[in-house]
């Protein structure tokens, strides 16, 4: 009986051993493994300005993350940005398997001046290689610390432009400026690199929206690529215009026959009315329209693709005006009211639709209340717009001339009948196309300017 209880007690003993040895063998398998920890600085420029913000991000799956030092070595002077120890976890390692940290940079207040720097930095985790040190990363990454704006020096001369209108400004800076333009009443205009020796010189096409009037202030701003920015007045003059007030009478037979194109925006809407369901179209439609074409100018090319003025649509009349303001009635009954960003053209039923410039199709598609539509980028900002079209004859991505077909007129969209909806936008903003169908307008205004150059 006593030689079976302690034949029991050694397998017992036997097999404790046997765990703490695997147990121990496992430990060792992780905290002896080499895999290095992962460190990641989120530079996707290599400048450090007046202030900037650096993101370091660090991993480790196995052993976890036991230190991470980060510092700025210049002239020989380094200064510690970021020190921290990670808390271990007992046997298996560190509790902290991925950390991010925000790092920010003042040169100024560091005691750095401008000029060339190294960023260095260094993660360890909780292994026992290296002397039980741990597995080490080590990066580092080359820095330009520049504290300096940029200079602007606007050098085409005066800006005369009419509200709902547009205008050319061409300014130069000291340096590369990634992000440059000129402010509008609160609005951006990017500028584009200008095809000139001076590689520091921009244009930018602006433009004043229909409601903004002479108290709009107008600036150049340039960013350079440390992110220090820079603002410079301009000489500019802004002509007071009024737009016409028109009336629009809504019928039920315009309603009978618009309504079943807007189907699908209307489903789910069985209980409006015909009338609340035009008001649906007029008022949401057309603000997701117009987000939708304003947004169409982020796509444009740096290069100038037009020449001389733009075609407007042969042998037609005027129906609408630019930035009419419109107020709509249904028997007698005001409904709504809306401002027209274009300028109506008829001509016959289904007339030949004239790419008025040089350009790319930028989008040849239906747009909500425009119906079928084309719009072409001439490069810089600059785009024209071709809509109510009953047939579409390009593709995006097509180059076009001056004067090709794009397609037919005709009455998609809220259109009263055929006609054609031409409108013009800079950037995010739609200008009166009657500026750019006038030669002495566009040789006043533009090629004057750029020819000076």
């Amino acid at each position: 009986m006593k030689n079976k209880k302690k034949h029991t007690r050694l397998w017992i003993i036997l097999f404790g051993c046997l765990v703490a040895v695997a147990a121990l063998a496992i430990i060792g398998l992780v905290r002896l493994e080499g895999e290095k920890p992962t460190l990641t600085p989120d530079l996707i420029s290599p400048y450090i300005g007046s202030s900037r913000e650096i993101t370091i991000s660090a991993a480790d799956a196995k052993s976890g993350l036991r230190r991470i030092w980060v510092g700025l070595l210049k002239d020989g002077k380094e200064v510690v940005l970021h020190e921290q120890d990670f808390p271990a976890a007992g046997w298996g390692g560190g509790k902290i398997h991925e950390s991010s940290t925000k790092i920010k940079i003042e040169p100024a207040k560091l005691g750095f001046s401008d000029g060339e720097a190294v960023l260095r930095m260094v993660v360890w985790d909780y292994s026992w290689r290296d002397g039980w040190h741990g597995n080490k990363t080590y990066l580092e990454k080359k820095m330009t610390i520049d504290t300096r704006s940029p200079e602007i020096a606007v050098v085409s001369r005066a800006l005369n432009i009419n509200q709902g209108g547009a205008g050319l400004v061409i300014f130069n800076t000291s340096e590369v400026c990634p992000q440059s333009g000129v402010v509008v009443g609160g609005n951006f205009f990017p500028a584009h690199p200008f095809q000139a020796p001076d590689k520091y010189l921009y244009l930018a096409f602006i433009a004043l929206g229909y409601q903004q009037g002479p108290e709009s202030k107008i600036f150049v701003t340039a960013t350079d690529r440390a992110e220090n920015t820079a603002k410079a007045g301009l000489n500019y003059h802004i002509r007071r215009k009024k737009f016409r007030k028109d009336r629009i009478n809504i019928s039920d037979n315009f309603l009978n026959r618009i309504l079943p194109e807007f189907g699908a925006v209307l489903s789910g809407e069985a209980n409006l009315t015909a009338v609340e369901k035009f008001l649906k179209i007029n008022r949401d439609l057309r603000q997701a329209n117009y987000q939708q074409l304003t947004g169409l100018g982020q796509k444009t090319t740096d290069k100038m693709l037009w020449k001389g003025h733009f075609l407007r649509l042969p042998k037609s009349a005027s129906r609408a005006r630019f930035a009419d303001h419109r107020t709509y009635f249904y028997r007698g009954r005001q409904i709504d009211r809306q401002v027209h960003l274009g300028v109506d053209l008829a001509s016959l039923a289904h007339s030949p639709v004239l790419a008025a410039n040089s350009g790319v199709v930028l989008f040849a598609g239906p747009v909500g209340i425009y119906g079928k539509t084309v719009v072409l980028d001439h490069g810089c900002g600059l785009l024209s717009m071709y809509s109510h079209l009953s047939r579409i004859g390009v593709k995006p991505g097509a180059r076009v001339s001056r004067g090709d077909i794009l397609g037919r007129t005709g009455m998609t969209g809220l259109a009263g009948g055929d006609h054609l909806h031409y409108g013009m936008l800079v950037h995010n903003t739609f200008v009166n196309p009657v500026e750019w169908w006038d030669g002495h307008w566009i040789k006043d205004n533009v090629l004057s300017k750029i020819g000076t150059f």
